[in-house]
């Protein structure tokens, strides 16, 4: 019986080998808009092939027409205007049958844009306290459910403070939690319930109190084991685990199916592969602070962060919303160290805490596409290859449907119907956007 069975453990992997998609790269781009733009957070295709675009450097909103030409301001920074973008970056989100919200975070409103890239009618966020998550198309990407309910990474993390004070008599921080909810709101009842739970970087801080103030420091992990998620076309939300690599689909019923692992090659990690990794992120840190110190002490911070990176960023603000449970002394402490800005120590873990293995993918990097995909921007890499970032394309059921390299310097921002992909580009004379198919 054993002759026959080492034979079929030898198939198996060539079988896989077949099944799994090689590695192309993407059709060239079809059309190009002229460098007038500054950081594009999204964009969203309206009827026709137009293209309304979330410049969130120069609060904007603009649309181009099926050529990415001949450009109309749809919202600016114009303050006591009906269709002012807003004070702060905002957000857009798909909305139900191709209308479009942008979250104005900063005004608690939201304008619905209708297909023909209109503004039908302004609105107020359903709950103010989450209009910060709402507007923020830079961490996380929320959507719309088979219900019409918006879908988003909720803005409070729960923390827990324990009792009492720290060594020599200072306050103690929190315990920072590892997850995150997603969360659904239904705009007619105002009613929040959570869908799923996803991983998040875990903050880890240290607050030491003397006799000439208070120093907090905050210990960085450059390469944590994440979850994310997309909310995909047909409502369902996808969470894509970073442990082992697959996806749960949360389905408009309430059940939830959870994929076979997606098929990838693990990069190893050596003892020198982390210690290099830890070097390279303290020399990143250290370039950080001397062009912080260049600038004045004043970080430049877009919605929090670039997609990708962990709260806060090396000399950034650390952003957060929570709420804390159990009592003691110190409360607020969190609050005021939440508040900090470039003045916070960061450090960066031991090389011993790294992973025995490069993550599959970091924070931010799931995009759901209008044809009931998501996309996953990956860490793997093709040897002697030149090109940009590769995508694992997951199909609703959560099976590995294609992979597919960028061109160098190129990112997504934004899908059409029928394989259409948006990408971004940028060099001195600013951003621009090209149109590719899949």
């Amino acid at each position: 019986m054993r002759k026959h069975i080492l034979p079929l453990i030898a198939f198996v992997p060539a079988v896989a080998a077949a099944q799994t998609p090689a590695i192309r790269l993407i059709n060239a781009p079809d059309a190009s808009s002229k460098p007038e733009f500054g950081v594009v957070a999204a964009v969203r295709q309206l009827a026709g092939g137009r293209l309304l675009v979330n410049d969130i450097q120069n609060r904007r909103l603009t649309i181009l027409d099926p050529g990415l030409a001949n450009t109309f301001v749809l919202a600016d920074s114009t303050s006591g205007q009906l269709n002012s973008y807003g004070t702060r970056p905002g957000g857009l989100i798909r909305y139900v049958a191709d209308t479009t919200l942008f979250v104005d975070p900063a005004g608690l409103s939201m304008f619905v844009i209708d297909p023909a890239g209109k503004i039908a009618r302004v609105a107020s966020v359903p709950r103010s306290q989450d209009a910060g998550s709402l507007g923020n198309n830079l961490i996380g990407t929320p959507g719309v459910d088979a219900a019409g309910r918006l879908v988003y990474r909720s803005a409070g993390l729960r923390l827990t403070q324990p009792g009492g004070k720290g060594a020599g008599g200072g306050p103690v921080m929190p315990d920072f939690p590892d997850s995150s909810a997603i969360v659904r709101v239904d705009l007619a009842t105002r009613r929040v319930d959570t869908a799923g739970y996803y991983k998040i970087p875990k903050t880890k801080m240290n607050i030491v109190q003397s006799d000439h103030g208070m120093t907090a420091t905050n210990e960085l992990n450059p390469m944590p084991i994440v979850d994310d998620w997309a909310v995909l076309s047909n409502g369902a939300i996808a969470i894509v685990r970073g442990q082992d690599y697959h996806v749960d689909i949360l389905k408009a019923d309430g059940t939830i199916a959870s994929a076979p692992k997606v098929p990838f090659d693990w990069q190893r990690l050596s003892d020198e592969d982390k210690v290099a990794v830890v070097d390279s992120t303290k020399a990143a840190q250290e370039k950080a602070r001397a062009a912080l110190a260049a600038n004045g002490g004043n970080a430049v911070v877009a919605g929090g962060g670039a997609r990708g990176g962990g709260p806060g960023g090396p000399g950034g603000m650390v952003v957060m919303s929570f709420q804390t449970t159990a009592g003691g002394d110190g409360g607020g402490v969190a609050t005021k160290v939440a508040s900090m800005g470039g003045g916070m120590n960061q450090t960066v873990v031991s090389a011993s805490e790294l992973p025995d293995y490069r993550p599959a993918f970091t924070q931010g990097a799931a995009r759901a596409d209008e044809d009931g995909n998501v996309w996953v921007r990956t860490s793997a890499t093709r040897a002697g290859a030149i090109g940009g970032a590769i995508y694992d394309v997951i199909n609703g059921q959560g099976a590995l449907a294609d992979r597919v390299q960028l061109p160098a310097g190129r990112t997504i921002v934004g899908f059409g119907k029928g394989g259409v992909v948006y990408m971004i580009a940028r060099d001195q004379t600013g951003t621009w956007i090209e149109r590719t198919h899949r």
